[in-house]
């Protein structure tokens, strides 16, 4: 399988650091509100990494944080009149019905800033002693910011490959007057606590630490001092990424990871979708109107390094691919369980073909840098096929067994087609339809119409598909 490293700009074959362990560590929401669409995208595109691994008999060591202790979440507290911890619990849990929704697997771990206080401060001491950050106090008492001295640090810049001269203009247009860096480009490793806020007792004083810090503690924590994939938006590579590089590596002298890897941006318009833009949709309010599972298809349907764009007529795109992908199983699972059993159980050599094309063709996409777009199109192809089987009155039992195999094969490589059944259709709604379909072999048209408006009164819909009748519970 090759990746495309976003530290080499190019695509790298993967090379697990452990034997036949990946080590995937990949960055986490910071916990005050629900997250919206373009926060999703990682979510799926991650999921789906440690999915095709696991099928490519991998196994895996999966690390998500929570960031729970952070400005944002210090501020939703205040408004509210509650604790800091209450409201990133509560985000916790939200944040867990949204990504069940969307079918992503738990992690094996999910590292907890409060939690790991213990190696977030001796990381920040072990670069205080190596030279490569500074405490700006003078007593534990009255407490002090800890920075880290970019500069110290040769390499910095090497992830987000930005001159050093734009990234120090950048730092000075935000620097404060009061700021105690040395240079603006220095980062804080450690905040001394303001009156009100959740603070933690430390060598530099109460206080708690900078957003950076936290990452590089908690994946040598978890996964070692070099992992093998370290993944996230493409709006973390700087300065949250590259801060991680320089941190981690002046630490332990050993590289952060082997491949980074980087989903591209949900836009809104021309616009990147983002809370800080006004321009976002929650992920639940998508929900509500088209259920989970067309937002997992969108956010695979293009390729995890191309940008995407969001809006109505592509999530109802969404919705009708999925419908016929689930026509096309209904309809396989209805003819094997109604296909009489011959004891014939010889698969044709086009019907062989036909798996071990699509099969290889989809590993074929999924090793080219988790070409997920294109693997779905495999997907589609299969679906072509399959349909044609069943319109053909010589495939046998055997060879439609085989061709679901691989369609559920492939369809649970990326997380699709997981919507619960529906509950059994009611007898009088199938003898309803029963007459129906008599009604319809007769050229009684009139009569097969008002049988299809009473079973729709009764909150069913019945349609006649290429392979037969359906019927399904409106809404579903």
């Amino acid at each position: 399988m090759r990746l495309y490293n976003t530290m080499s700009r190019t695509k790298e074959e993967l090379k697990p650091k452990n034997g036949n362990t990946v080590h995937i560590y990949v960055c986490g929401p910071t916990v005050y509100n629900l997250f919206h669409i373009g926060n999703a995208r990682p979510l799926c595109v991650f999921d789906v990494l440690r999915r095709y691994l696991k099928y490519r008999g991998y196994d895996v060591k999966y690390v998500q944080n929570f960031t729970d202790v952070d400005d944002r979440i210090i501020k939703k507290a205040s408004e509210l009149g509650v604790s800091a911890k209450k409201v990133s619990e509560d985000a916790i849990k939200e944040y867990f019905t949204d990504s069940k929704g969307l079918n992503i697997l738990d992690a094996d771990i999910y590292p907890k800033v409060t939690e790991n206080m213990d190696i977030i401060i001796d990381i920040i001491q072990t670069l205080i002693d190596k030279g490569f950050a500074y405490w700006c106090g003078s007593s534990v008492e009255e407490g002090g910011d800890v920075y880290f001295e970019a500069e110290k640090f040769a390499e910095y810049g090497k992830l987000s490959k930005m001159p050093l001269e734009e990234l120090q203009a950048g730092a000075s247009e935000r620097v404060l007057e009061s700021d105690l860096k040395k240079n603006p480009m220095d980062f804080a490793l450690w905040k001394t606590a303001k009156e009100g806020e959740p603070y933690w007792e430390s060598p530099f004083g109460r206080g708690r630490p900078g957003w950076h810090i936290e990452c590089s503690a908690m994946a040598r924590e978890y996964l070692g001092e070099t992992i093998d994939i370290h993944g996230g938006g493409a709006d973390l590579i700087f300065p949250h990424h590259e801060n991680e590089i320089a941190q981690s590596e002046a630490a332990t002298g050993k590289p952060l990871a082997s491949i980074w890897m980087h989903n591209e941006m949900v836009n809104v318009g021309s616009k990147k979708m983002a809370k800080s833009e006004g321009n976002f949709f929650m992920t639940r309010d998508a929900s509500e109107a088209y259920g989970y599972e067309p937002i997992r298809f969108m956010l695979l349907a293009s390729h995890y390094r191309s940008k995407m764009s969001y809006s109505e007529d592509v999530i109802k795109s969404a919705v009708a691919s999925l419908e016929r992908l689930y026509n096309c199983e209904s309809g396989i699972k209805r003819v094997l369980a109604e296909k009489a059993d011959t004891g014939n159980n010889s698969v044709r050599p086009n019907i062989t073909e036909i798996i071990k094309k699509h099969k290889t063709r989809f590993i074929e996409a999924m090793d080219d840098d988790l070409n997920t777009a294109d693997g779905i199109a495999v997907i589609f192809e299969l679906t072509r096929e399959i349909n044609k089987a069943l319109s053909d009155s010589v495939t046998t039992k055997a060879e439609l067994t085989m061709l679901y195999g691989l369609f559920k094969e492939l369809t649970e490589v990326l997380g699709l087609l997981y919507k619960k059944e529906d509950a059994a259709i009611p007898a009088e709604i199938l003898e309803l339809a029963e007459r129906r379909t008599a009604a319809r072999k007769n050229k009684d048209f009139a009569l097969a119409d008002k049988i299809r408006d009473e079973i729709a009164g009764r909150g069913y819909m019945v349609e006649e598909t290429r392979q037969g009748t359906t019927i399904k519970k409106i809404g579903s």
